[in-house]
């Protein structure tokens, strides 16, 4: 898979590059170092003077470093590129949505689709992680990664983090039989309320071999952190969504006096195909 297979984007391919690998920094994808320039030449399919042009792009704003002999490490922990929250949707309660509807929908759709678990198994929190399940840095955490599928193909490339202590009453097994909320509340957790985010991110190769999309293809990337009914952060979740096959719908109604009337969400639906 090739960054030349993105037709559509108008973008040169060591721009294309430095946007995946920004993305990346930012979900702390890189906390041992990135890959060497042959390593990410071959994995982008580009020339590595290409390579070298985007990780320069990405030194000149400050999210790498890159020293002789100790290889490229990012510069800092990147809270600023893409938090979990973002520090101004914290403030004004901006991306939310309601439990109601919203999580019975999830674990619906992880009924009635197919899935693969490709990892489970317990790693040290990074910083961004212990940061959204309220953790020390590298407190255990169950990371699992899990592609889910319909009858015409990848849905969804889902990540998600779960407190070890919380997790321990299930594994790969379990995670391939029945949604992670469903054994969350097996294992007694009481899952109270859900901050979810929804934005753009393009596939890198990982996604996209998972997908089965080209490196680079846009895709719908969600971001959701869940509470038990005691405010206590239980999962971090990132997942990853073909747009021709998944989508979300929002039903909305106004309210407030003839001078201040606001679209407010009844009910949030999942489709998928």
């Amino acid at each position: 898979m090739t960054v030349s297979g993105v037709g559509a984007l108008p973008l040169p391919k060591y721009h294309q590059i430095y946007l995946v690998l920004r993305e990346q920094l930012a979900e702390g994808r890189f906390a041992a170092g990135l890959p060497g320039e042959l390593a990410l030449a071959g994995q982008f399919g580009v020339a590595r003077i290409t390579v070298r042009k985007a990780l320069a792009q990405l030194a000149a704003e400050g999210l790498i470093d890159r020293a002789p002999g100790r290889g490229t490490v990012p510069r800092a922990p990147a809270a600023h590129l893409a938090p979990p929250r973002t520090r101004t949707a914290a403030r004004r309660g901006e991306s939310r949505a309601q439990l109601t509807g919203l999580l019975e929908n999830i674990v619906t759709m992880g009924l009635a689709t197919k899935v693969r678990v490709l990892e489970c198994h317990t790693v040290p929190a990074a910083a961004a992680v212990a940061q959204a399940l309220r953790l020390d840095r590298g407190a255990p955490v169950q990371k699992a990664r899990r592609v889910r599928s319909t009858r015409e193909g990848p849905l969804s490339l889902i990540t998600t983090f779960v407190p070890a202590a919380l997790a321990q009453g299930f594994g790969k097994r379990e995670l391939a039989k029945k949604p992670i909320l469903i054994l969350l509340e097996e294992a007694g957790v009481r899952i109270g309320r859900a901050t979810q985010t929804i934005s753009a991110r393009l596939a890198d190769a990982d996604a996209a071999r998972e997908l089965e999309v080209t490196v680079g293809s846009a895709l719908l990337a969600v971001t959701r952190l869940i509470h038990d009914t005691r405010g206590r952060p239980v999962q971090w979740l990132h997942g990853l969504y073909r747009p021709d096959r998944y989508e979300y719908q929002m039903q909305l109604s106004r309210v407030g006096s003839i001078d201040a009337k606001v679209w407010v969400s009844k009910a949030l639906h999942a489709q998928f195909h």
